[in-house]
């Protein structure tokens, strides 16, 4: 539980989110991607806002046209609807504002002015939509609102490998920082590379753990003609294998070339009881994974659906595994994690970031070091003792609205700042 008091210091050694008499919260506005860009910062938002929507006026400000589409490596499914999702009809959603502004800003600003949020929490996760926070914050601000940024990770590792952008993101960020009162982070590691890189004396920063994804776990429905995904997904026997997944988009630091490269050294006898499903969108022309699953001499035990699958695939996929692996290189967060530790799968998982205290208290994960493939042999291994338990989630995401209060630094019982 939170402790009430502002000044004191959670076992993280972060400011302790205070506690919230939630139902006369001042009302928020949360600004974050849209479905026409589905992300997993779009599902992050819409899951958070229905959280929050039990007890508080809530309403939305969706990025709509978040870049040119030319230039999104996943250009071709833009637009193409992906989620079963959808925002709590009472919350009002503007969507939304597109890259360019036009009348699309002035529509936006004027949502705001007209549902006087207290706050306003900007959901951070890319260069992209610095120039629309900037000015949807000052807005805020003008209004006498609160601003917080709530912080998935300070850049999109593509973003920085070019000098300009990163560069970009860099001095746009601490602009955004100092426009803002409070930042919410998803762990220790993002605090102290937040604390390092920027300036950040003047915020409320505070840390807490991403909330639970559970909107997959309702019972699937049957379909006489099932989905060609679908049965891909379900194809590994039962119970005649265990079912490893990888599932999310295919980077060259989600790791998934040493998973392959794990799983195509396995003897016969050692491939027998496995099967490999592997589900996910291929990003910026990353084709060694590819090529792998394609000389693998274990090729009839992988099935590979290499595409951003909408949410009756993504339920399917985790329904059906027994293990879920996550061979990450880096990584702030995970939703694939989050997705795994709901349906209470055993889980597979690299060291690396804040995915120790995403999943240090989750009693289903085994952790081994990145980039070492003995090691994640021996980690699946032990995972694979486990297939057929399920394990309780930890995560709550009373956490992440707690830690939103604190930031923002307003009274919980309705009381003027």
């Amino acid at each position: 539980m939170a402790n009430s008091n502002p000044d004191v210091l959670s076992a993280t050694g972060a400011p302790e989110p205070a506690l919230s008499g939630r139902r006369a919260w001042p009302s928020i506005c949360v600004v974050g991607p849209g479905w026409r860009f589905t992300s997993g910062i779009s599902y992050y938002t819409c899951r958070l806002v229905k959280a929050a929507a039990q007890d508080y006026n809530v309403s939305v400000v969706q990025l709509r046209q978040l870049l040119p589409r030319l230039l999104y490596p996943g250009r071709r499914r833009v637009g193409q609807p992906r989620t079963s999702m959808g925002y709590p009809p009472d919350v009002p959603v503007y969507d939304g504002v597109n890259w360019w502004w036009g009348a699309s800003l002035l529509r936006a600003l004027s949502f705001i002015r007209s549902n006087r949020p207290k706050v306003l929490v900007l959901q951070w996760w890319t260069a992209t939509a610095l120039h629309t926070y900037l000015m949807l914050g000052m807005m805020a601000r003008l209004q006498g609102a609160r601003v917080v940024i709530e912080m998935h990770e300070t850049q999109d590792p593509d973003e920085a490998r070019y000098p300009v952008i990163r560069h970009y993101c860099q001095w746009g960020l601490r602009l955004l920082l100092r426009l803002c009162h409070g930042c919410v982070v998803h762990s220790m590691a993002d605090f102290r590379s937040l604390e390092t890189g920027y300036k950040t004396e003047r915020l409320r920063l505070t840390v807490a753990r991403h909330g639970p994804y559970d909107q997959y776990n309702l019972a699937e429905e049957a379909s006489s003609e099932e989905d060609p995904a679908i049965a891909a997904v379900k194809a590994a026997p039962r119970p005649g294998a265990v079912n490893l997944l990888f599932f999310g988009l295919i980077r060259p630091y989600k790791g998934l070339e040493d998973l392959l490269a794990v799983f195509n050294d396995l003897s016969e006898r050692e491939a027998a009881g496995l099967w490999l499903t592997i589900v996910g969108e291929t990003w910026g022309g990353y084709s060694e994974p590819k090529r792998l699953i394609e000389e693998s001499p274990h090729r009839g035990r992988v099935t590979f659906v290499n595409e951003y699958v909408p949410d009756e695939v993504v339920r399917a996929a985790f329904s059906h595994a027994d293990v879920a692996v996550l061979p990450y290189h880096r990584s702030s967060g995970s939703g694939s994690l989050h997705v795994a530790m709901s349906r209470g799968l055993p889980l597979v998982v690299t060291d690396v970031g804040g995915l120790r205290e995403a999943a240090g208290d989750y009693e289903g994960a085994v952790f081994v070091p990145p980039r070492n493939r003995e090691a994640l042999k021996a980690g699946i291994e032990d995972a694979v003792k486990m297939a057929g338990r399920r394990f309780p989630d930890p995560r709550d995401w009373g956490e992440v609205i707690d830690a939103l209060v604190y930031a923002a630094d307003v009274e919980p019982c309705g009381r003027e700042l």
